[in-house]
């Protein structure tokens, strides 16, 4: 059995990791690949139901989440981390221990996450109101606002989600992973 990969999205919330994860998995099962996305608000509402966002806790909640993907790319699945992970270390981690991994920073300005965030009517597992609450003082762990967000210094792929489509970035994803044949250049043909 061949080991499955992960491409981690990062960025800040609102930046639109969500909608490109999404649509990643839609191109990437027209093309035969199958692969599952790990969230890591639906992970942290699984083990930290009334999170809190401090330090202590996120390190907790993406120690499962590389953990978790590392054990699901093991067992062959292909995995798409949607997940912010403000601290480069998280990701460090995950680039360490899964050996097939991608960084895909989702670039976006904080004022076009801030009315995207606003204006969200599928919000899954993620928290709502985030910006209003921090802007408002009534949450200090807002990754980009009053914690640091630290940008991945040499990502895979970086894509401009204020400049392209959720479509386009996802394309720019795969591109990328059929260059390093992770994925066929063809997609498959079922035979009447």
């Amino acid at each position: 059995m061949r080991e499955g990969w992960a491409v981690w999205i990062t960025g800040l919330p609102g930046s639109g990791k969500s909608s490109i994860a999404k649509e990643l998995q839609r191109r990437l099962l027209k093309l035969g690949v199958r692969s599952r996305i790990l969230s890591s608000d639906e992970l942290r509402k699984r083990i930290t139901p009334t999170p809190t966002y401090t330090e202590e806790e996120r390190d907790f909640v993406y120690d499962s989440l590389v953990s978790t993907a590392k054990n699901m790319t093991k067992e062959g699945v292909n995995v798409i981390i949607d997940a912010t992970g403000n601290r480069r270390r998280y990701r460090e981690k995950a680039r360490v221990e899964i050996s097939r991994f991608v960084e895909v920073y989702v670039k976006c300005p904080l004022e076009l996450c801030i009315k995207r965030e606003k204006r969200r009517i599928e919000l899954s597992h993620a928290p709502k109101g985030i910006y209003r609450k921090a802007f408002a003082r009534r949450s200090s762990t807002v990754p980009g606002v009053n914690v640091p967000y630290e940008k991945p210094v040499n990502p895979e792929v970086t894509v401009d989600s204020k400049k392209l489509s959720a479509r386009k970035c996802a394309e720019k994803v795969i591109e990328r992973l059929k260059t390093w044949g992770w994925v066929s250049q063809q997609p498959l043909t079922c035979a009447a």
